[in-house]
């Protein structure tokens, strides 16, 4: 019973802690944390986890090795480098806000595009379909595809006409279809 009075009481006087340390070195902390991050919310989570800190560490700020201030910028200046670091360690992530403008980079719709003609291309004849992939897919001349495939290069001319035409009809019934 004892014990559990003991660190009740430890507790209240480490809430009391950190509540002083924040009426005190509060503004400062949250000032010098939003200067160095230009942004206050980013900055407020900073000042909370130093506080945190200090709550954890009670003999840090007692040691007598300089000011309790000093130890809390500190502290706040060490996790805005460690902030900074985790963030530029990741991707950019992309932006929610209509405000920013479009992204530039999106390829959701290049994806979407080549799912809808590789699966068009499944529907037309193996013979079309190997002459457009030798031409459109790996970038092939008349010349290359028909060595590539062992045909003449006029059946090569004759079948990419016909599977260009193929192609193009079933993407004109698929906007029918959606209309």
């Amino acid at each position: 019973m004892a014990g559990l009075r003991t660190r009740h009481r430890q507790q209240v006087a480490d809430e009391a802690l950190v509540r002083s340390l924040f009426e005190e070195h509060g503004k400062a902390m949250l000032a010098y944390a939003t200067r160095l991050l230009n942004d206050r919310a980013a900055a407020e989570d900073v000042v909370q986890e130093a506080l945190v800190r200090a709550w954890r560490n009670p003999d840090s700020l007692v040691n007598g090795k300089g000011s309790v201030r000093g130890w809390l910028l500190t502290v706040v200046r060490n996790l805005v480098i460690d902030k900074v670091r985790a963030r530029d360690a990741r991707p950019a992530e992309v932006a929610e806000s209509p405000t920013t403008g479009p992204v530039e980079h999106d390829h959701a719709d290049h994806v979407v595009d080549s799912m809808v003609v590789l699966s068009a291309l499944e529907g037309l004849s193996p013979e079309h379909r190997e002459v457009l992939e030798q031409m459109y897919l790996h970038g092939r001349t008349v010349t290359e595809a028909a060595e590539q495939l062992g045909i003449p290069a006029g059946t090569v001319k004759s079948r990419s006409y016909y599977g260009l035409r193929a192609l193009r009809e079933k993407f004109a019934d698929q906007r029918v279809g959606a209309a």
